[in-house]
């Protein structure tokens, strides 16, 4: 392990009053702000005319992850409710993509409202409509310590249907309401597809067909990641030293044919959202613990396991950008495999080199973040002119809010 340097918590706060958090979305989409930070220099510009500031033959790496309907209520006969929030599933695979596809059983762990009130082994049942047919779904406590709980339904439906019949749209925290009718649109990307998530990836909620028309005119290309994006993504700092705050873990899927589009165009990496970042800054690191014999995987050997501090480990060499993917190409073409599945608990922030992005396309993040750690990381101390020029510009904060072009500065 690299000494790693103490990351002081508060430097990496802000002022951000409450009036400038963006509660609901501007609309059109593109309608709203974009700050471009390139070499020092600022300006100030619409969404709709993004294209205009990105270099031809730029690559565009999106997280098409789709958000579930994952905050679900079930009422006991005393009348009390009990909140269940859907983070990650358990059995029969913890593969997201296998259990939205499950047909009478699933687990997952979550976390429970008024807890106190379910006991372990107490049933709770709702009934449903999904595409018109009736459906009956219990939930079971099976696992007090790790708030694993059992959903059992009828009529042989996919859980990802009867998910979206039952569920709302689990907002952040920080918006101070619940999810009303527009919020399940508003809060899904125009290209949104893999549904897992249970926090959208909001860096594209900006993006319209307009917008990706004019992408094409000009000859910018573009690909999709999956990280399905999880609560934890909003947990709060709570240690002075930022290193040692305990990350989440994310699953992610990267198809072969993305792998090879990435190595065509390796050199012009723009992450569409930290998600994306964080899932392409992870896909180097795989293919560094393919040929440093490091191999990182959970005890079920399903999929590839980034650790938080993997970057920071003392390794032997770093390969290139080049090496790395071409690693992981070599590997999957031995397994044959099309896909790679696997999880991260990446931690980005400042002294990590970045090896595939050069520019991201990111909203404002909350004071004292993790996400608003890897901005700094990105951007060097110059974040705080950014942050600053925003705020003075009365640009909007946090998921609805408005968006900025960065480029990497080393």
């Amino acid at each position: 392990m690299q000494n790693l340097p103490e990351i002081p918590l508060a430097d990496y706060h802000y002022d951000l009053p409450d009036e400038r958090i963006a509660r609901f979305p501007v609309e059109p989409r593109d309608t709203s702000k974009l700050l471009i930070f390139d070499n020092g220099q600022i300006q100030h510009e619409q969404f709709y005319d993004l294209s205009l500031f990105l270099p031809q033959h730029t690559f565009l790496v999106f997280n098409n992850t789709k958000v579930i309907p994952a905050r679900v209520f079930f009422q006991k006969a005393t009348g009390a409710t009990i909140e269940i929030f859907l983070l990650h599933p358990e059995a029969p695979s913890r593969i997201i993509n296998d259990i939205m596809q499950q047909t009478q059983f699933c687990v997952w762990s979550c976390m429970i409202g008024n807890k106190k009130r379910w006991k372990v082994g107490e049933k709770l049942s709702i009934e449903c409509l999904v595409q018109g047919t009736k459906c009956s779904v219990e939930a079971e406590l099976i696992d007090n310590e790790r708030n694993w709980v059992q959903f059992s339904w009828s009529g042989g439906l996919y859980f990802a249907d009867v998910i979206r019949a039952l569920g709302e749209i689990p907002l952040p925290p920080y918006l101070g309401r619940h999810a009303d009718a527009h919020d399940s649109d508003t809060y899904q990307t125009v290209y949104s597809k893999v549904e897992g998530a249970v926090a959208a990836p909001t860096a594209g909620l900006h993006f319209t067909e307009n917008v990706f028309q004019k992408l094409s005119a000009k000859g910018i290309h573009h690909d999709f990641v999956t990280l399905h994006v999880g609560a934890g993504t909003f947990q709060p700092v709570k240690v002075q030293n930022a290193v040692e705050h305990t990350m989440h873990s994310e699953q992610v899927v990267f198809k072969k044919s993305f792998i090879e589009n990435l190595l065509l165009h390796i050199e012009q990496v723009v992450a569409v959202g930290t998600t994306s970042m964080r899932s392409l800054e992870s896909l180097y690191w795989i293919g560094v613990k393919l040929l440093t014999s490091s191999l990182g995987q959970r005890n079920d050997g399903e999929h590839f396991f980034i650790e938080k501090l993997t970057p920071y480990l003392d390794y032997s060499f770093e390969p290139t950008p080049q090496a790395s993917l071409k690693a992981i190409l070599a590997y999957m073409a031995d397994a044959q495999l099309e896909e790679l599945v696997g999880e991260t608990e990446i931690m980005i922030f400042p002294g990590y080199r970045f090896k595939i992005c050069k520019g991201l396309i990111t909203n404002y993040h909350q004071p004292g973040s993790t996400l608003m750690l890897l901005v700094a990381a990105f951007l060097g101390p110059q974040w705080r002119s950014v942050y600053h020029a925003a705020l003075a510009n009365d640009y909007r904060f946090l998921s609805y809010g408005d968006s900025s072009l960065l480029w990497r500065v080393d």
